[in-house]
């Protein structure tokens, strides 16, 4: 997007080639005469006179009161409101105006945001069911009265086999989120600058940088189990207990440290797509926009994440306990440690949930990564100016200066 204004990096070159931020001297109003000259018709010399004060001479109205009785000013009112051509103001953003331009813009624009995202987490609940239903190894049953090595087999056999069959729908939900994010991201931009989008137009736009943004969605991930490899590792590797307490302590340093790259990556995606900057810059880029307020992105990201789980928590625990009733499954089953064997009607009530869930989650995520990435620009970058000049302002032209 460099060549639509107000997204482009910082140093990067005018796509016309015009030197928009060097000032240009005004034209004359009558249209003659070079630019830039004194009027051939001066006043004469020594008939300059200081301005009369507006409230002496005859017939002239007595002063307002007030302070000093002098006359009444506007600046008392504070400064006026920051220019609003979308969903937000092009100002700082608080945490509340950040969460509630995400749910605006995708208020704004259901038809493409809600609309695609409905249909991406219809095929991809629906190939999670296939999936479970018929590839994926039934769980492993744990004998609850089991102890010592025979308990610990059984744990293990356990989380293997939960972890085989969380593989192939992670693997399908981050492909589907990547796809929503990418549309978002589109809309978003768009609907900061107030301008309508369709979904061929956000597709058109969003196409080119899949690739790349697939790329960033693998290499994270890999860079986060490379880091926990080496804490745990070591201690693993000693097979003592001083080896587990190195394994333990090597534990929370990597995630320690996980949790810090994490919110420092939070902002790559929107810098890829928006930016067009190729996956180490954005990285780069991500992490210099957070540089500085890591805790305050920290909170934003936090504050989302909850959210997300309280709506995640409100609609699967009802479809779950419906599933149950419809599917005729014995509650016993949860408790015995037997794994229960869930027949297509709790597959597809549970799956209706997800849908709904994923539906408002992936848009309403990628919204405000979206528009947390823009008020890191606004802050550090004044991108608001470009904003606000790409939204075509008044006041705001390619003439006006910088503040």
């Amino acid at each position: 997007m460099n060549d639509s204004p107000g997204w482009a990096s910082p140093g990067s070159a005018p796509s016309d080639g015009k030197e928009t931020a060097i000032p240009r001297p005004s034209e004359p109003r009558d249209g003659s005469g070079p630019t830039g000259q004194w009027s051939p018709e001066q006043p004469p010399p020594g008939q300059w006179s200081p301005p009369s004060n507006p409230g002496s001479g005859p017939g002239t109205r007595p002063p307002a009161p007030g302070w000093g009785g002098g006359p009444q000013r506007q600046g008392w009112a504070g400064p006026p409101p920051a220019a609003k051509p979308g969903v937000i103001p092009l100002r700082p953003l608080s945490l509340g105006e950040i969460l509630d331009g995400s749910v605006s813009a995708l208020r704004a624009h259901w038809r493409t945001a809600l609309g695609f995202s409905l249909a991406v987490s219809v095929i991809t609940q629906i190939a999670v069911i296939l999936m479970q239903r018929y590839l994926l190894p039934e769980p492993t049953s744990v004998d609850p009265n089991a102890t010592g090595a025979e308990a610990l087999r059984q744990a293990t056999d356990s989380a293997r086999s939960t972890l085989i069959s969380l593989a192939p729908a992670t693997l399908v939900t981050m492909i589907a989120t990547l796809f929503t994010a990418s549309i978002i991201t589109v809309v978003i931009s768009r609907s900061v600058l107030g301008r309508p989008t369709t979904l061929s137009d956000a597709w058109a736009e969003a196409r080119p940088r899949i690739l790349p943004l697939l790329g960033l969605t693998v290499l994270v991930p890999l860079i986060m189990a490379a880091i926990m490899a080496v804490g745990i590792g070591p201690g693993l590797l000693l097979g003592s207990e001083a080896g587990a307490a190195l394994a333990f302590l090597g534990f929370a340093a990597a995630c320690v440290a996980m949790l810090w790259l994490n919110v420092s990556f939070a902002l790559a995606a929107p810098a890829l797509m928006l930016e067009r900057q190729s996956i180490v810059a954005a990285l780069r880029r991500s992490a210099k926009l957070v540089r500085g307020a890591w805790w305050r992105t920290f909170g934003v990201l936090a504050l989302t994440w909850l959210l997300t789980f309280l709506l995640t928590f409100l609609v699967s625990i009802p479809f779950g306990i419906i599933a149950v009733i419809v599917d005729g499954t014995d509650v016993s089953e949860f408790l015995n440690g037997t794994a229960p064997s869930f027949g297509w009607s709790f597959l597809i009530v549970t799956g209706i949930g997800e849908v709904i869930v994923s539906t408002l989650i992936y848009p309403f995520v990628a919204g405000v990564m979206a528009l947390l990435y823009v008020d890191q620009r606004i802050r550090r970058e004044a991108l608001d100016l470009d904003l606000a000049r790409a939204a075509g302002l008044p006041g705001y032209g390619a003439d006006a200066p910088r503040s």
